[in-house]
């Protein structure tokens, strides 16, 4: 009899999953997306990046990922003419002291194999990027722009194809874990599984406790926010101009992004959203905020990074202070350039007990239901290299 395999989430992850199952024959695959379309979160609310792997610790999940997945998803492009556009990307240290921090990126990019790296010097770094400042980069020529949101699109057309089915409008408000069976309810109905794999984003954790699992980690909602570049300044910016990251924390900087289909938009910043899918300061949970508040990490994570919050709210309600943000990159750029704020998404960032912000996936199992519990940025660009890992190390291995 053929296994049935059900997944919680049609964002990018869960799709792939969905999709490396039905492909290869090895169940009966049904998706449940508690919205009314695939990639609405998360997968839609990115900049549409395919990460070369500069950033992560050499073995980690993501770093191993990573690599594989930017293959895997240039080949999937290539295969279904949709868009894949190789634009490049230059990791910027503007003054001498960034430059250690720069140099542990280009020695674990190293690490990581990414191809095609190369240090440059300020001359250098005009030649790939004219109007850019600094001291020293990293150049990733294989840092490509594409779309997530039609990747995912043409990814649930796959699995239908096969045979599998996504279920749109089921919020699953309970899981009960038999010795052979797993029963999902939704509002709507209820659905039997031999297995289950949960891709839930931003509402991991909840799925989680529904599945039985630990309460940590816990996902805290990060808003980024965009500003778009006006059309006649986007001949400042030819591919992708990023900061030299903080390592304290799991983000990137606001840095330039021009997108696949050439609009160039600036951002994101990192700021406490208050609620889960709080794509603005004006969409509050009280629950949700309620929840980040009282978790035992919160006033340990707030003690250690406050001023560091503080300066990320006041650059998203104060533009001069984002602009400041962006023109250490580029100075020719002025306040006006940057035209109103394009888009936001919000990123489910895991945290433990202790307030630690979580870096690398996190997959656990209980029982017969394997739980991705962290998988932030590169996941969209590690999706199929993810569904790869799970299918060996958790379906096709008992």
């Amino acid at each position: 009899m053929t296994e049935r395999i059900g997944i919680i989430g049609g964002g990018i992850v869960g799709i792939a999953i969905a999709r490396a199952l039905s492909s290869r024959g090895l169940a009966e695959v049904t998706v449940l997306e508690k919205e009314h379309r695939v990639a609405t979160h998360q997968t839609g609310h990115n900049s549409g990046v395919v990460h070369a792997g500069l950033y992560y610790a050499p073995g980690s999940l993501k770093a191993l990922l990573c690599q594989r997945g930017r293959v895997l998803t240039r080949d999937y492009c290539k295969e279904k003419n949709l868009p894949y556009r190789e634009l490049g990307k230059l990791v910027v240290a503007v003054t001498d002291h960034e430059l250690p921090a720069l140099a542990n990126i280009e020695s674990r990019s190293i690490a990581n194999g990414v191809p095609g790296l190369r240090r440059l010097g300020p001359g250098e770094m005009r030649d790939v990027e004219p109007h850019v400042a600094g001291v020293a980069a990293l150049h990733s020529p294989h840092t490509a722009a594409v779309d997530f949101v039609a990747i995912t699109e043409s990814m649930a057309e796959d699995i239908r194809s096969a045979g599998g089915r996504i279920v749109f409008g089921q919020e699953a408000t309970a899981i009960a874990s038999g010795r052979a069976e797993v029963r999902v309810t939704t509002p709507q109905a209820e659905f039997v599984f031999d297995r289950l794999i949960v891709c839930a984003g931003l509402q991991s954790d909840v799925v989680a406790g529904l599945a039985g699992a630990a309460p940590a980690p816990k996902i805290l909602p990060f808003r980024g926010e965009y500003w778009g570049l006006s059309a006649a300044k986007q001949h400042l910016v030819r591919g992708m101009i990023y900061p030299v990251p903080d390592p304290r924390f799991p983000f990137l900087g606001v840095h330039f992004t021009r997108g696949v289909y050439d609009s160039i938009h600036v951002g994101p910043n990192a700021v406490p959203a208050l609620a889960r899918e709080g794509y603005g300061w004006n969409k509050v949970s009280f629950r949700d905020t309620a929840a980040s508040i009282m978790w035992p990490g919160a006033w340990a994570l707030a003690r250690k990074h406050w001023l560091m919050g503080a300066k990320e709210i006041a650059g998203s309600l104060i533009k001069p202070l984002y602009f400041e943000q962006a023109r250490r990159f580029v100075p020719e750029l002025r306040m006006d350039d940057l035209t109103a704020k394009t888009a936001s998404g919000v990123r489910a960032q895991a945290w433990s007990l202790d307030g630690t912000l979580l870096d690398d996936f996190v997959i656990e199992k209980v029982g017969h239901v394997t739980l991705l519990r962290n998988a932030p940025s590169p996941a969209a660009t590690s999706a199929m290299a993810i569904a790869d890992y799970v299918l060996e190390h958790h379906v096709l291995r008992r």
